[in-house]
């Protein structure tokens, strides 16, 4: 029986990626394919506002939307979604007082730490630079996303 590809925990700035036809595209589609998705259960409610954002600019039709939340729900019961518990709140806590980073990127960074906890080392995947540098500072190891063009190997 083959084993399980490894976990990355991937940020809704980079799983939105996934779903919708951007800069850092086909990165993220790599990284899926040799990776499982773990993310805060904020992902949920992120990537249907990154879609609704969409909709909104014009850069997405309704039906588009529609048809990308029944990837979502098709997708996302093979994610691995870790909830905001009291830990998670705490290391956010601390990340936004010595971080310049968003209250919703704090949380992610959180999840990926309380997640290292519990001895389990992987890649933070992000489309955020911001973001990223704090969750290096925090010591994680970042896969930043970034356009197609001058993607690194990772």
């Amino acid at each position: 029986m083959a084993e399980a590809p490894p976990l990355a925990y991937f940020d809704t700035s980079a799983l939105v990626k996934r779903f919708v036809g951007e800069s850092g595209t086909l990165h993220v589609r790599r990284l899926l394919r040799r990776h499982r998705v773990i993310s805060s259960v904020l992902l949920q409610v992120e990537l249907v506002a990154a879609l609704r954002r969409r909709r909104t600019d014009g850069v997405l039709s309704r039906a588009a939307v529609d048809r990308i939340l029944r990837r979502v729900r098709s997708d996302s019961s093979a994610w691995e979604l870790v909830p905001i518990a009291d830990e998670v709140i705490e290391l956010a806590r601390g990340c936004v007082l010595e971080h310049p980073v968003r209250t919703l990127d704090a949380i992610h960074v959180a999840s990926a730490e309380s997640v290292r906890r519990e001895g389990l080392r992987l890649p933070f995947v992000t489309a955020d630079t911001r973001q990223a540098a704090t969750a290096r500072a925090r010591g994680l190891d970042v896969i930043e996303v970034r356009s197609d063009a001058s993607r690194p190997s990772a």
